[in-house]
């Protein structure tokens, strides 16, 4: 049985677009020319891939495989095209690499800027979200590799250790537990708590590290991002555990203050992230070789001088 790529393609997008008429304007075909297609498609495989029983359609079983099955096949062609085009010494091309929030924000930067130096030709695009939005872009194909804080549970995803973040408790200047000696959780007993949103690895370790302290279930506030999580610290809403590197510039000028603790949290480590099945294509590889290389965190003291 020999499987029509082009009524495979039109199918997927019906899929995707949940209807034949939303297919038909992204296609620029008419709706009764996608319907037709998807139709021959369903008695070449003698099966029905499509529920047309209500206004929107959904795949049936079959559908759904057939789609998944799709998706990774157009996705793997893009890749191929993508790795042909780029393999005359990464001249030209393009590389889309993501970041957990704090890894995107406080260490991706640097990273893409130097391989932009190294390879001026090839179009550099950062996708930064939380551990849970960046592994769907992994998974999805939009994201080819990525860099990320722990390591990452989904089977499918592949990580490799490059560095260690250590994390530290802040809080803002003035404060009642500055200068009174190493932090212990007994001392914390009662003390608002800044969180990271749920999803966010973040969040993950400042939960595990308050309760290896002891501290279950404080009062808590949610902020969405470090910056955010930063700026409610400042305002006096409470402390928080978070990434030294995030908090080096409020550290430095005094905006905040760090507040050693008797038992320093464990240092986490940060991932080189990608689909386990997918083909990097050389902008991909060299990017992984440029991250492999780091031996710590890029100097933000010098980053900031311009030096």
């Amino acid at each position: 049985m020999t499987l029509d790529l082009h009524r495979l393609w039109i199918f997927l997008h019906v899929i995707e677009q949940q209807g034949f008429s939303a297919a038909a304007h992204k296609l620029y075909m008419s709706q009764p020319a996608v319907s037709n297609q998807v139709r021959k498609l369903e008695e070449s495989l003698r099966v029905t891939l499509v529920d047309r029983s209500s206004a929107r359609i959904r795949p049936t079983a079959e559908g759904e495989l057939l789609a998944e099955y799709a998706s990774r096949v157009f996705r793997l062609a893009n890749e191929a095209v993508s790795a042909v085009q780029q393999l005359s010494g990464l001249q030209t091309g393009r590389l889309v690499v993501g970041g957990s929030t704090t890894m995107g924000t406080y260490l991706l930067p640097d990273l893409v800027a130097e391989f932009r130096r190294q390879h001026p030709g090839i179009e550099c695009h950062v996708f930064v979200g939380n551990n849970s939005t960046v592994t769907q872009q992994l998974l999805s194909g939009d994201v080819g590799v990525a860099v990320v804080a722990g390591t990452p549970g989904e089977p499918r995803l592949v990580g490799e250790p490059v560095l260690e973040d250590r994390m530290v408790l802040v809080a803002s200047p003035g404060h009642l537990l500055e200068g009174r000696g190493p932090v212990t959780g007994e001392m914390l007993s009662g003390e608002r708590i800044v969180l990271r949103e749920p999803g966010s690895q973040t969040r993950e370790v400042q939960e595990r590290t308050l309760a290896g302290w002891g501290v279950t279930a404080p009062p808590h506030s949610d902020a969405w991002g470090p910056e955010v999580l930063k700026r409610c610290v400042r305002a006096g809403l409470g402390v928080a555990l978070i990434s030294e590197h995030a908090v080096a510039d409020e550290l430095r000028t005094g905006a905040l203050v760090e507040l050693p603790t008797r038992e320093p949290a464990e240092p986490r480590v940060v991932s080189l992230v990608r689909r386990r099945d997918r083909i990097l294509s050389p902008a991909e590889n060299a990017f992984v070789e440029l991250v492999r290389e780091q031996t710590g965190w890029p100097d933000q003291s010098d980053a900031d001088t311009g030096s």
